[in-house]
């Protein structure tokens, strides 16, 4: 069976000028980065403002498991669909971090016959957007221990400084250092840390605005810590918000590229889901809309974090309106969830027992007032009997569902599903509403969502939590959507709760502000905001040779 890579390698591609002429992009509305690639100019939104806007489509996933489901491979597969059924479409999508890419996880471009290309471009350096983000992050670092050097004329309180450096890259040493060390020369000593570049609040900031001057306000409005008198110290304070909305200029405009049946992608930005909000720019998804009749895109991890955070985070932040939410499932990750143990083998016993996970995620996309439709990414291992007992237990359950195999057949492998959501997007009305009014307390937005969404018993806070929450409250942010952060491996905080838990108790250990972003984060669980590299990384199985070919990837 050929990998990934080597089918990407063989598939021709085609000028990113005629991907262009596809969407009927003139040459003065993007610029090419080589053959294959292209940065999308921010004008182009301002011509196509009165197209009206094509239907928004948002693929999620049950929670995941080792056993994998697919959720991007699904995406590119539906986009290449439609395409080959005469509509026009385009998947949005996140761009990969080199951190995972070398560590567990891998790339993001998908996967089999459904992949992004030129998926080693992708997935090592693209653009050149994670740079451009990590430097503008690095750069207020740099002027900030700058500052205190300088004589701090604000009043930096060194001990509640909450602005880390970045690298993108799994490195564990970085989680805890002391900087400083050396002399005066080298600053006054602390300590610090650092996390990877895509839990930037810049990455999440720049995927939330609007504009480049929006951007520029936004940064401005970043929160870096806190004077000695407990007021809390903006980016704006140094002066500094042009310079860092200055590296950005280029990293702002979306990316474009084409999938293996050279259709058109727009991958722009890549927050981290279980502690950012996971979601490609507003600014890529605008776009999609504009230029196609249907937009496909995703969310990070299930639809508990990705998908709730871009309804109650990204959908306000930029007056989207979703019409419909897919649900990615596999027998093999329902049979995990379900207690199966060897997962290739029929067991319909641990699948009857997984269904429970993916029936929670179809009550929660059911309370943002959307159709919802489940597509199983079917695997070779799959039998008859598990497929059509998922089939039955979705009709008793009066949710549509369609089989998918888009990783071995392409877009081909995706046309039942794009056929049934097409049907859905007829006869079905969506009625999106966000789960939460942005009024209520800080502490019942939390409670809201770990109630109604996680399924929690209750809820309890930290006095730690609970002091900061105050402390938000009565310096002006109560108003704010709120980003939980806690493991992607379960639908509670507790990694080792699969399936569909009940009766647990979520703890908010931590509240952190990301107010250039616009949302508070709650910490529930202790993620880890620079991931490790495991035993054997991935980075032992790339290699390049004499030409220049790259092999390894996935």
């Amino acid at each position: 069976m050929k990998t990934d890579i080597l089918i990407a390698q063989e598939t021709k591609l085609l000028p990113i000028t005629k991907i262009a002429e596809i969407l009927n992009i003139s040459e003065e509305d993007y610029e090419t980065y080589g053959k294959y690639k292209a940065k999308l100019e921010l004008s182009l939104l301002k011509k196509l403002e009165k197209k009206e806007n094509g239907k928004l489509i948002l693929v999620t996933a049950i929670t995941p498991t080792p056993a994998g489901e697919g959720k991007s491979t699904v995406t590119v597969g539906l986009t290449q669909a439609l395409n080959r059924m005469g509509k026009s479409s385009i998947a949005a999508l996140r761009e990969p971090s080199l951190g995972p890419v070398f560590g567990m996880k891998g790339g993001a471009t998908g996967g089999g016959y459904s992949q992004v290309l030129p998926m080693e471009d992708i997935n090592l350096h693209f653009t050149g957007d994670f740079h451009a983000i990590g430097v503008a992050h690095n750069l207020v670092s740099a002027c900030l221990d700058n500052h205190i050097k300088q004589g701090n004329k604000l009043n930096i309180d060194i001990t509640k400084i909450t602005w880390k450096r970045v690298v993108d890259m799994n490195d564990r040493a970085l989680r805890k250092i002391v900087i400083g060390l050396g002399g005066s020369e080298n600053g006054i000593p602390r300590e610090d840390s650092f996390q990877i570049t895509v839990a930037s609040e810049i990455m999440a900031t720049l995927c939330l605005s609007n504009s480049l001057m929006d951007l520029k306000e936004k940064i401005g409005n970043i929160v870096f810590g806190y004077d000695i008198f407990g007021g809390a110290l903006k980016i704006s304070s140094l002066n500094i918000q042009g310079a860092v909305t200055a590296l950005l200029k280029e990293a702002i405009k979306p990316n474009l590229v084409q999938t293996i049946e050279n259709t058109p992608v727009i991958i722009h930005g890549g927050p981290f889901a279980n502690i950012a909000h996971g979601c490609n720019s507003i600014l890529a998804t605008k776009m999609a809309l504009k230029l196609s009749d249907y937009t496909i895109t995703e969310a990070g991890f299930a639809a508990d974090l990705g998908a709730e955070k871009f309804l109650d985070i990204k959908c306000r932040k930029g007056n989207l309106n979703p019409n419909c939410v897919v649900i990615v499932a596999t027998v093999r990750a329902l049979k995990h969830h379900g207690g199966g143990k060897n997962l290739k083998d029929e067991d319909l016993n641990a699948l009857t027992k997984g269904i429970e996970n993916l029936d929670k995620h179809i009550e929660n996309m059911n309370k943002f007032g959307l159709p919802v439709v489940v597509a199983i990414n079917k695997f070779l291992t799959d039998t008859e009997k598990e497929i059509e007992l998922i089939k039955e237990h979705c009709k008793k359950q009066n949710v549509d569902i369609a089989l998918c195999e888009v990783w071995e057949k392409g877009g081909e492998g995706g046309e039942e599903l794009a056929k049934l959501i097409l049907e859905v997007l007829k006869k079905k009305e969506d009625n999106y509403k966000p789960l939460y009014e942005l009024e209520l307390p800080i502490k019942d937005k939390i409670i809201k969502i770990a109630k109604e969404i996680y399924g929690a018993k209750a809820v309890s806070f930290t006095i730690k939590a609970t002091k900061m929450i105050e402390k938000l409250e009565n310096i002006g942010y109560k108003e704010l959507p709120i980003c939980m952060s806690k493991t992607q491996k379960s639908l509670s905080d507790s990694p080792s709760l699969l399936g569909r838990p009940k009766d647990f108790t979520v703890k908010i250990d931590e509240i952190k502000l990301a107010a250039g972003a616009g949302f508070i984060i709650a910490m529930a669980g202790g993620i880890i905001d620079i991931p490790g590299l495991p035993k054997v990384p991935a980075a032992e199985s790339i290699d390049i040779d004499e030409n220049g070919v790259i092999s390894g990837l996935f």
